[in-house]
């Protein structure tokens, strides 16, 4: 099943944005180079090991570059692949396969990378209720992606925007004069706009946590920057009673000692704004 923010019209929207970007008026290479008439094949080679992430895009992809091309795959979106193994192959008019060559790999490189980071976290946290979330903290036009590959790692989706949650950050704490205004005037706007967003207010130290409680109007508390110990005191004092997220200086060495806190989520920007490509080639056939 797809996250909800992937559907048909988005993906097409991306596709038509990226090969704008990358085509243009069109790949005068290809076009000087290879007949009109030409078929052929190319193979998806996997040149890392790791988690497949982008066949459903590239197979977007090369039927918005030619709906003659013929995608035959034997990995999926979420397949753990090792090097030297073959995702799929392509078949058709090898001006659009060629052409396709550049969008499809870095769509597929940069998304394998993010659900093989992601898929790497998640195991570092088995056996504890925590899930792994992203943030906002992605390439600009290149959200959707980055977002799908978490979700095909194992990973939980944030916010996808700003207009699908309210996420009341310490600047906007500060500015309203405090937790409570700020909790009190974001529902007084969602109840004026008939809207249901979800909730989310940051805190930056116990005393915040005290007075989410007492204001009461959140659905998550995001824990920001606090020590283990911070954090264990926070899930005691929240009971149960709302979600907390642990936000803020996590990486793989300190992240089962968060998880083991009993926190509900823990965000890690790193999933899509460090990682590094999965290494994938598309190589042509040789023709007969």
């Amino acid at each position: 099943m797809h996250p909800p923010y992937v559907t048909p019209e988005a993906i097409r929207e991306f596709i038509s944005s990226a090969w704008k970007e990358d085509v243009g008026e069109g790949d005068h290479t290809t076009l000087a180079v290879i007949s009109k008439d030409q078929q052929g094949q190319a193979t998806l080679l996997v040149k890392d090991d790791g988690v497949l992430a982008g066949v459903e895009m590239a197979r977007g992809i090369f039927s918005f570059a030619d709906p003659a091309i013929v995608l035959q795959e034997f990995k999926r979106d979420g397949d753990i692949v090792m090097r030297g193994e073959v995702a799929f192959k392509v078949t058709g008019p090898m001006r659009s396969i060629l052409t396709a060559e550049r969008l499809v790999l870095n769509c597929m490189q940069r998304m394998s990378g993010v659900a093989t980071y992601t898929s790497r976290l998640r195991k570092i946290i088995e056996g504890t209720k925590a899930q792994i979330t992203d943030t906002r903290k992605t390439t600009p036009n290149f959200r959707l992606p980055e977002k799908w590959a978490v979700a095909i790692g194992g990973g939980t989706n944030h916010r996808f925007a700003l207009y699908d949650q309210i996420l009341i950050k310490d600047n906007h704490v500060d500015m309203a004069g405090g937790v409570k205004p700020a909790l009190e005037t974001a529902r007084q706007y969602l109840s004026k706009l008939g809207k249901s967003l979800r909730v989310e207010i940051e805190t930056r130290n116990l005393d915040e946590v005290k007075a989410v409680i007492a204001a009461g109007g959140a659905d998550v508390i995001m824990l920001d920057n606090m020590s283990t110990a911070q954090m264990k005191e926070a899930v005691e004092l929240v009971g149960g009673r709302w979600k907390l997220e642990a936000s803020g200086g996590i990486n793989e060495h300190n992240l089962r000692a968060v998880a083991e806190t009993g926190v509900d989520f823990i965000s890690i920007g790193a999933l899509t704004h460090s990682v590094r490509s999965l290494d994938l080639s598309l190589k042509v056939d040789a023709p007969q």
